[in-house]
């Protein structure tokens, strides 16, 4: 279950009965789920704190399944739209768990008013998008809501994928030595959402990063790379995944900023909103985890598909049990990298 920008006002806590209106990848989130839902629905599937469950079911015979909810503001954005986004988000879910995504479901919460052509603009690009990726759609429903309810459209969706034999991803397999792979450059999808919804002229098209990341990850495994732990950076970012990370493994993770690829178009629109692009969320973007000896074969592997072109290593595990992240800056200081208390940009999948 799973910015540093301005902290909502109204905090959660284990007594608090008021929601934030910002969802997301921080610290308010985090202490709804440990507060609320993991005491509620206590199983070692969810103690994993994965991206997907990975569930046994037969002998040597393993599924991995998620879920995921879109409301995305606007409905059609620069590289993408919420269909696009619901089946890309769901199957990169299933793939950072080392699952091959197989099938989706799909649910549709449409608010009275909203013009069919887009009901069909979203419904043609969820199925390009899924025959991109390689999954079916095989099941759904659809509800109305009233005018005013549903900002036009709200989309759930479920997937499965089939887990090879063998294959073991998760944060607890971090081991301190790891090298940290990045797959391309962060903070285009947030950067793009705030663009289309406040109606931002910036000089240059800045466009989602949305795409499937399931055959990368593919080729990771199978070119024998002994791959520890993956994420993708949804919301909150890569600053907000690494920290889950070094949460739940135990261990410290120790970034070079030099090495974190952020396009020049993308950082000087966050220096203009004041946004951090260590916590802007992406969509087509994933970190992994491998041995240090298998770091230069896994960028070459990675190098190979067009949507990780981009990928590089940008730091380490180092052998010190205290949970943080820390980062090299462009000065030589060193900071720590914490969870931001809220959401940089709300309603960004």
């Amino acid at each position: 279950m799973s910015g540093s920008g301005p902290a909502c006002p109204v905090p959660i806590s284990r007594h608090s009965r008021v929601l934030m209106a910002h969802g997301g990848g921080g610290r308010l989130m985090r202490d709804l789920i440990e507060s609320v839902f993991l005491p509620s629905f206590a199983s070692p599937f969810l103690a994993a704190r994965h991206d997907g469950a990975v569930l046994p079911i037969a002998p040597d015979v393993r599924v991995a399944f998620t879920t995921d909810s879109y409301v995305v503001k606007p409905l059609f954005f620069p590289g993408g739209d919420i269909g696009s986004l619901a089946v890309n988000g769901t199957v990169n879910d299933l793939a950072v768990c080392g699952a091959r995504p197989l099938f989706l479901s799909a649910g549709f919460i449409l608010e009275e008013g909203l013009l069919m052509e887009d009901v069909r603009r979203i419904a043609a690009s969820m199925s390009r998008a899924a025959a991109e990726a390689g999954v079916q759609l095989v099941t759904g429903d659809t509800k109305v809501v009233e005018r005013g309810k549903a900002d036009g459209m709200f989309v759930n969706t479920a997937g499965v994928g089939l887990v090879a034999p063998g294959v073991s991803i998760a944060p607890s397999m971090v081991r301190a030595g790891d090298a940290v792979i990045l797959s391309g450059d962060i903070g285009r999808h947030g950067v793009a959402i705030l663009a289309a919804r406040e109606s931002l002229g910036f000089e240059t098209r800045i466009e989602s990063d949305c795409a499937p990341l399931a055959a990368p990850v593919a080729a990771l495994l199978a070119a024998g790379i002994p791959v520890h732990c993956l994420r993708d950076l949804t919301r909150g970012g890569l600053g907000a995944a690494l920290c889950e990370i070094a949460e739940t493994s135990r261990q410290r993770i120790a970034l070079d900023e030099e090495a974190i690829p952020v396009r020049e178009d993308v950082a000087g629109a966050c220096e203009l909103l004041g946004l951090d692009p260590l916590y802007v969320a992406n969509e087509g973007r994933f970190v992994a985890f491998v041995p240090e000896g298998d770091a230069d074969r896994a960028v070459d592997a990675l190098r190979e598909h067009a949507v990780c072109s981009g990928a590089v290593r940008i730091g380490e595990v180092k052998n010190v049990c205290d949970k943080l992240v820390t980062m090299k800056t462009r000065f030589g200081a060193s900071r720590v990298v914490d969870l931001p208390s809220g959401e940089q940009l709300p309603r960004i999948c």
